[in-house]
């Protein structure tokens, strides 16, 4: 049977992890080939204006926190990209698909996770709306299944609707990986946050855990299925 390649495309370092840290964990130890597309800098938002140059220092150590958290969890390759930060609505949206499609001819990925389309963040819903045209259902595309994560601080911050309200319908068992995610997680000392809030290490795992309930198992990570083919 064919190694399966598997992408994970998300707006930010650490979306990643939070995503689908343990679901990425899982398909490298099953023997997966799996390769992460970060597409923003992170960062520079936290300011006025923004400003590199005078943020060159954090996204440096940012751009290392990201390598260390992705070689934890077994990534085989990791693309990073520097649209701006909480901006890519001042990026054209073709700038953006052209960087997808570019990653996807060279991964020619079998399955593909992403943000969900109903976040409060705005490079989220960008990100999904630019993966979902690079991916469109032509002749010819490798991917036979697209799933959408949650982000712990945007997903559930949204006003809830039907439009924009995670609903869950595929879920990974993720009880032997989610140690491994969290200690991924710990490597983004820049973006962890303390108790309460959803992006702090004891938050992540009772998310993980509250998941893992509603299916049965010690912890779990969940999607929505946006498309599958069988």
């Amino acid at each position: 049977m064919k190694t399966k390649n598997i992408l994970i495309i998300a707006a930010h370092p650490d979306d990643e992890v939070l995503g689908c840290g343990g679901t990425i964990a899982r398909l490298a130890m099953d023997g997966c080939n799996v390769y992460t597309l970060i597409l923003g800098e992170g960062v520079t938002s936290r300011s006025e204006e923004r400003d590199r140059n005078k943020k060159k220092k954090e996204l440096s150590g940012l751009k290392k926190e990201l390598k260390n958290a992705n070689k934890i969890l077994g990534v085989k390759k990791t693309y990073i990209y520097e649209f701006p930060d909480n901006r890519f609505d001042t990026v054209p949206m073709l700038d953006i698909i052209k960087v997808i499609e570019k990653v996807k001819n060279d991964v020619m990925p079998d399955i593909l996770f992403t943000h969900h389309h109903g976040d409060l963040n705005i490079d989220h819903q960008i990100t999904f709306k630019a993966v979902m045209t690079a991916f469109r259902p032509i002749v010819g595309e490798t991917v036979q299944g697209i799933y959408s994560f949650e982000i712990p601080s945007s997903t559930e911050w949204n006003m809830p609707s039907p439009a924009t309200m995670f609903m869950p319908n595929y879920f990974v068992d993720i009880s032997k990986t989610l140690e491994l995610k969290i200690k991924a997680m710990k490597e983004y000392r820049s973006e962890i946050r303390k108790y309460p809030h959803p992006r702090s290490l004891k938050a992540i795992e009772i998310i993980a855990k509250r998941w893992g309930v509603q299916i049965g198992r010690k912890s779990a990570e969940a999607f929505e299925v946006i498309r599958l083919i069988k």
